[in-house]
């Protein structure tokens, strides 16, 4: 592939990303992952590799990414830091689980890990409806380490600021969207900085991956995308703030199952 046309697809998926990550709370990764599929597809990286590589990289952009966001929502004080700050032992944990499973699991199935639960996701938000809540308030003590585990364990496996996992469990248990995202920028630091630590480890030695790889981490599309998503992700906390719930809830719904879609077909 022309490198004209990869620094141009790269530049792209940064816009997306970074505008997404603002008005979804997702740190970007749901876009970033399936681009950069294609795109090291195009320049020929081999299909048992490429999945990982692109989780991998994902996860290494979406630190700076997270970190704005959550900076731009807490001027707003939307952030619930209490729930955050219940998160800082429990999201890395599932994290590290997670990566230590990682090389063993084949690209096809991180795909449709992927896609199944933005099905999932997508389905709750989509058909929703007001009395659709497992509590009236968000669980404590065990019961919410628990959670936190589990969004970051399913998060590094999907590549992904755990914002899809982390809106729908505190909406479900009563929290307004908005506050949902906002916190979920948060939850996206706690889960990318040793993501991508923990990708570049479990690719270590690997053969066959592209110039400028440490491990599953390409420092060539890091270098591309991050200053674009710094840029962009104010822009998506701004028009986040100006849209109704179920605006955001329906456009947050149709986007998991366009993503899911596009993984589905990736694997038959």
């Amino acid at each position: 592939m022309d490198v004209a046309w990869l620094v141009v697809a790269l530049a792209g998926a940064g816009v997306v990303a970074g505008f997404l990550a603002g008005l979804f709370g997702i740190g970007g990764g749901a876009v970033l992952v399936p681009v950069f599929y294609q795109v090291f597809g195009l320049v020929g990286v081999d299909e048992g590799l490429r999945m990982h590589l692109s989780v991998g990289t994902s996860l290494a952009i979406i630190v700076p990414t997270s970190i704005r966001s959550l900076m731009s929502h807490k001027k707003k004080g939307a952030v619930d830091m209490e729930l955050l700050k219940s998160y800082v032992i429990a999201v890395p944990t599932g994290v590290l689980i997670a990566t230590l499973i990682f090389a063993s699991i084949s690209g096809a199935e991180l795909r449709v890990i992927f896609a199944v639960i933005a099905i999932l996701v997508g389905f709750r938000l989509i058909i929703n409806r007001s009395d659709w809540r497992l509590g009236d308030d968000l669980p404590t003590g065990a019961a919410r380490f628990g959670v936190g585990a589990l969004i970051g364990f399913l998060s590094t496996l999907m590549g992904i600021g755990g914002g899809v996992l982390n809106n729908t469990f505190m909406t479900l248990f009563n929290r307004p969207i908005h506050q949902a995202v906002a916190t979920s920028a948060g939850v996206g630091v706690l889960i990318s900085i040793p993501g991508f630590i923990g990708s570049m480890w479990a690719g270590w030695g690997e053969e066959g991956l592209p110039f400028l790889s440490t491990g599953y981490v390409n420092w060539l599309a890091v270098a591309l995308v991050i200053p674009i998503t710094l840029l962009i992700a104010p822009l998506g906390v701004k028009f986040a703030h100006k849209l109704e719930k179920r605006q955001l809830e329906v456009g947050f719904g149709l986007f998991m199952f366009v993503v899911a879609a596009r993984f589905f077909y990736s694997v038959l």
